[in-house]
């Protein structure tokens, strides 16, 4: 009985593990060995890291930047014929939004004072003043002088089909407004001008590649209302510039050819014919000859001018026939 007992307890000690298989082969088959060696390829060896990034370039150290003035233009121009400098001086504000402009005259003669007699040199050197605020579609400019202002504006419709624009003198009370529109060519255009107190019927002016032709309604001597028609065309012509201009029975034909300008004039109805012939030979020497019926006057002018040495030198020839 005890010996029974001990082996019923000692039984499921040694057979712990119910599935596990103990397979004897006999001594010639465990002897064996397979004549073939399998071996597994090693692990493909694992890819390269990446390069490191390249390095940064060296910062450069902010500098604060200092605030910059606006730039100025100057520029010079010299009128031959009334013998004075035109200068103008400009700026540019707030980014390109608006200009500054400032022109005045300078009179080297002094011909403002006196009737030709040395004048006031601050009057020589600064006269007529005009001060500009100028912008894309408005403009200010005051004239010192005179104390008055005149402002323009302009302004487009969605398209550009039509435009607006529009004047104003402040000392006159006096404006103007025009209408302009395209005709199916943006080279050919129609405006119609109205003045501000209305006083007429408007302007109707026809604009075309190489002039304009404009018709508005004045009064006459006789205070009556006729019909005015204005007209200008330009084109080159034998390497120059020919221009034509038709202003009240005026027509005026006007060719420039470099250094040389030619100017007949036919006034209507009376057919008086004139001719102005000018030339320069430098930039301080110039003749100019005019011949006029209906003045019944011959006039010739030489004119040589030295800026630096403030030597003028004007001879005229008037021949006046009765």
């Amino acid at each position: 009985m005890a010996s029974a007992a001990a082996t019923t307890t000692s039984a499921p000690a040694q057979n712990l593990n119910p599935l596990s298989i103990n397979i004897k082969l006999p001594p010639w088959l465990s002897g064996l060995r397979c004549p073939f060696t399998f071996v597994c390829p090693p692990p493909p060896p694992p890819p390269p890291p990446p390069p490191p990034p390249p390095p940064l370039p060296p910062t450069e150290p902010v500098v604060p930047r200092s605030r910059r003035l606006p730039s100025l233009r100057v520029t010079t121009e010299y009128d031959s014929e009334e013998g004075v400098f035109v200068n103008k001086v400009s700026c540019k504000l707030a980014g390109d939004l608006a200009k500054l402009r400032l022109s005045f005259q300078s009179d080297p003669q002094g011909q403002w004072q006196g009737g030709g007699e040395e004048g006031d040199p601050l009057q020589q050197l600064f006269a007529a003043p005009l001060v500009g605020l100028i912008t894309k579609r408005f403009s200010v400019l005051y004239d010192v002088e005179a104390r008055n202002a005149l402002l323009r504006g302009d302004c487009s419709l969605p398209g550009g089909a039509v435009q607006l624009r529009a004047s104003h003198d402040v000392k006159a009370q006096q404006g103007e407004v025009s209408v302009i529109t395209s005709l199916g060519d943006p080279l050919y255009k129609m405006e119609l001008s109205s003045l501000v107190p209305y006083s007429g019927l408007p302007r109707a002016t026809f604009h075309f590649p190489i002039g304009q032709v404009s018709v508005e309604e004045k009064r006459n001597e006789d205070d009556e209302k006729v019909l005015s028609v204005y007209g200008i065309g330009k084109s080159d012509f034998l390497d120059g510039v020919l221009t034509a201009q038709y202003n009240e029975n005026d027509l005026n034909l006007r060719y420039c050819y470099k250094e040389l300008t030619l100017v007949p004039s036919v006034s209507l109805p009376s057919n008086a014919v004139s001719i102005d012939f000018k030339r320069r030979f430098g930039p301080d020497d110039k003749l100019s000859f005019l011949e006029s019926q209906k003045e019944m006057e011959t006039s010739t002018v030489t004119s040589s001018t030295l800026m630096n040495g403030m030597l003028f030198i004007n001879i005229k020839w008037v021949k006046i026939s009765k």
